[in-house]
């Protein structure tokens, strides 16, 4: 869908991540919201984040979706700068142009044209789920990443939702037609859940959550208590899409959720984020690394429960006492110096220094709302907050982190029964002055602005933190 007469490299295709902090700061953020009940369309939504324009901080562009109840989550771009690993490709109209939009219960993906007009983007296509079946073998498609062939879908679940095994669908860059399954030989990975990848290592990383059945209605406590949700990381040849080696975490460490791989072209070590321990309800990040030829991994940051009155817990934790921190999104900036790690469950953001990655240290934290501290925005100090700091970017340029508060619908009202409402809030940082978080207070689009959807995911005009890899450092 590229048009044939643009040949020019695209701007916003940075060859290092040095091009990519240098650029411009993003004007527009792209929300994805959806509507729990399925009664409304779920919606792309477009939000103002230039601190000089009136309209700042508010929702300037609204695109609904032509069906109902897909409850989008993931999403992201066709292209970024991975193109510069694509010989030639990156020369040929390849742009940073339309986003694709899976639906995680549907099984659809929506494809939508930023241009011309960035702030009001305009469906073009509609992958069925049918067509992710018969030529992949998938269902229920969660994250999305460009790369220097085509893009990459995981998915959760089988052909028409069947439990699994859950893995990667490869889509066109430029028709948006699914291509194949990425797998030649899975080995022993099953449970799907992140993918991403270093490219110059030829080397892709998949973690785990589950299989639908085991999502689908939140959280099945026989099976938490039982360690049967993912608990591992699994390492593949790029190139082939063999497996490598897998990676246990250790069963207590469940639901290993985000991958954030290192943006120097030249390492070869991430982070992984895990969501809860058995043993004691902590959540954790790791570190995994490549020592001779095997990958290895290692618990690099813990972060422990906070007591609470069960009378203010919801059921699902009323017999622990406990809130437990539940990491279910990390962040890692463009420079590779901060990590963002969001604490659904306490509604807590923690900014960690990884110039050492083996030895993170906490240099800023804030709060905002939590499942019993519901702390309010300073924009609305007499509005509890109900949900957490949950999905996190972070701009190109580290000093913009972007928050919101839906993780997944059933999930949503298992934590926070009452309801999570909507909020989307940014914190502000200076990475010359060695970090520390604040909330900016002019920045909170919240409850009807989203006219009674949930928002999830956010991508940043012209690419953000989670959207690029590069080949050149």
């Amino acid at each position: 869908m590229s048009s044939p007469a643009e040949h020019e490299l695209d701007p916003t295709f940075y060859r290092s991540p040095g091009e990519a902090i240098a650029a411009p700061a993003e004007r527009l953020a792209y929300v994805v919201a959806f509507d729990r009940t399925g009664a409304q369309p779920d919606a792309l939504t477009v939000v103002d984040t230039d601190p000089e324009s009136a309209t700042y901080g508010k929702v300037v562009g609204w695109a609904d979706l032509p069906t109902r109840g897909d409850e989008l989550h993931h999403f992201g771009w066709n292209a970024c700068s991975s193109a510069f690993a694509h010989a030639g490709h990156h020369t040929d109209g390849l742009q940073r142009r339309y986003l694709l939009l899976p639906g995680l219960r549907s099984s659809n993906i929506h494809i939508y044209d930023t241009h011309p007009d960035p702030s009001q983007p305009r469906l073009v296509r509609t992958v069925a789920a049918s067509e992710l079946a018969a030529k992949a073998g998938y269902s229920r498609p969660h994250t999305l990443h460009c790369g220097p062939d085509g893009i990459y879908l995981s998915c959760l679940g089988g052909a028409d939702g069947a439990d699994g095994p859950g893995g990667i669908a490869v889509l066109d860059h430029d028709t948006f037609d699914v291509v194949r399954a990425w797998e030649t030989d899975r080995g022993p990975q099953h449970l799907a859940y992140d993918a991403w990848w270093h490219l110059n290592q030829n080397t892709l990383i998949t973690s785990e959550w589950g299989t639908p059945s085991m999502i689908d209605d939140g959280v099945v406590p026989e099976l938490l208590l039982n360690n049967e949700y993912g608990h591992a990381l699994h390492f593949w040849d790029l190139a082939e899409g063999r497996h490598l080696q897998r990676v246990d975490l250790g069963a207590q460490h469940q639901m290993v959720l985000e991958l954030r791989p290192s943006h120097d072209p030249g390492a070869t070590w991430g982070f992984a984020g895990v969501v809860i321990s058995t043993e004691d309800l902590s959540a954790s990040v790791w570190r995994w690394h490549r020592e001779g030829g095997d990958w290895q991994a290692e618990k690099v940051i813990s972060i422990p429960a906070e007591p609470a009155p069960a009378d203010e817990l919801p059921p699902v934790l009323k017999p622990f006492g406990a809130v437990p921190p539940l990491v279910t999104d990390i962040n890692l900036s463009v420079d590779d110096r901060f990590l963002y790690v969001s604490c659904w469950g306490t509604g807590e953001l923690k900014q960690y220094d990884v110039s050492d990655p083996a030895h993170p240290r906490e240099t800023g934290s804030v709060r905002l709302g939590g499942i019993t501290g519901r702390v309010p925005h300073p924009a609305a100090p007499d509005e509890p907050l109900a949900g957490g700091v949950q999905m996190v970017e972070v701009s190109r340029d580290g000093r913009r982190i972007y928050l919101t508060n839906s993780l997944y619908g059933s999930w949503d009202d298992q934590f926070y029964p009452d309801g999570v409402g909507a909020w989307f809030a940014k914190i502000d940082t200076d990475p010359d002055a060695g970090g520390g978080l604040s909330v900016d207070e002019r920045f909170f689009p919240r409850g009807d602005e989203f006219r009674g959807r949930r928002v999830h995911q956010v991508r940043l005009q012209g690419g953000d933190a989670s959207s690029d890899s590069y080949c050149h450092a």
